[in-house]
């Protein structure tokens, strides 16, 4: 008698298996691509728009005052050189310029922010009697142009005797920037609970105190982002900084930038445009640094009304 005896395995092994994306799974992406489609064209077309010219002024600050005259608009350059940018930092007093628009900007903008964020604080989280009087009268300042005061100005700068210094351009921007400050971080502070303030008071904090150690650091976003926009906002100025500039020692970089046409209106474009492209790409690289900041300052405001 013959026994036979099969082995059989205690476990079965599973083997994976793959799923091939159905039909149905394929066309739902194909849909969804083909309706972001338009979003993307628009969205490359504003690249263009914007980085074109941006472009278009860097490779123009390499070319020939005859390549500017006799090449087409949207030629590149024949040779690379820096000769434009060595005559715009030189001849053209550009290096200067920019720092004279450093020693105005910085002192300006830290004005503006600290009695801002001051005002702001003392206006909303502080209270007394007629403190909507005093801000609805703040307010009243962004409603009156600039251009308005600046020959009232000017004779009370030259009669005090600072007409040769720059401090006429920072008192001036720090007063024309308040107001516009002063209401934006009233707003900021409106967004903080009250109940913060209230609990510091209860623990034997002053207004003084609650304001360097709350208010400034909850700020810090609002501070950033209203600290860039006065910046961007001096820097690029024309009209103050050519009214109270009396000598070409003390002029800023838009000031200077006027320097590279001559009495009969030739323009030296290369050179122009060199020292241009040292301005904007300057801005830009400290835009896109900070751009996160400043998402989330201007965000900030908008928590609580």
């Amino acid at each position: 008698m013959t026994l036979t005896h099969t082995d059989t395995p205690a476990y079965t092994v599973a083997t994976p298996t793959v799923r091939k994306p159905g039909p149905g799974r394929a066309r739902r992406t194909f849909v969804k691509a083909l309706r972001r489609l338009p979003v993307w064209i628009l969205v490359a077309v504003l690249m263009v728009v914007v980085l074109y010219p941006q472009v278009w002024m860097v490779l123009g600050s390499f070319k020939t005052q005859s390549e500017f005259l006799s090449n087409p608009a949207l030629s590149l350059p024949e040779t690379w050189n820096f000769d434009n940018y060595v005559t715009a930092l030189t001849n053209g007093n550009v290096a200067r310029n920019w720092l004279n628009s450093v020693l105005v900007t910085i002192p300006s903008v830290v004005f503006i922010v600290f009695i801002g964020v001051a005002a702001g604080y003392a206006l909303e989280v502080m209270i007394w009697k007629g403190r909507n009087g005093v801000l609805l009268y703040i307010l009243a300042g962004i409603m009156v142009p600039g251009q308005m005061i600046l020959v009232p100005l000017f004779i009370t700068y030259f009669r005090i005797g600072i007409t040769d210094t720059l401090w006429p351009l920072i008192i001036t921007y720090t007063v024309m920037g308040l107001p516009l400050t002063t209401f934006l971080m009233a707003t900021y502070f409106r967004s903080v609970p009250r109940e913060i303030f209230e609990a510091a008071t209860v623990d034997g904090s002053g207004p003084l105190r609650s304001f360097f150690v709350i208010g400034i650091p909850m700020m810090k976003n609002a501070i950033l982002t209203i600290g860039l926009v006065q910046f961007f906002s001096v820097w690029n100025d024309l009209l103050i900084a050519l009214t109270f500039t009396t000598r070409p020692e003390l002029a800023t970089i838009q000031v200077g930038l006027l320097s590279l046409s001559d009495e009969y209106g030739s323009t030296q474009y290369g050179p122009l445009f060199a020292a241009v492209s040292i301005n904007i790409v300057v801005l830009l690289i400290l835009f896109l640094t900070l751009n996160k900041k400043i998402m989330a300052g201007m965000s900030g405001g908008a928590l609580k009304g």
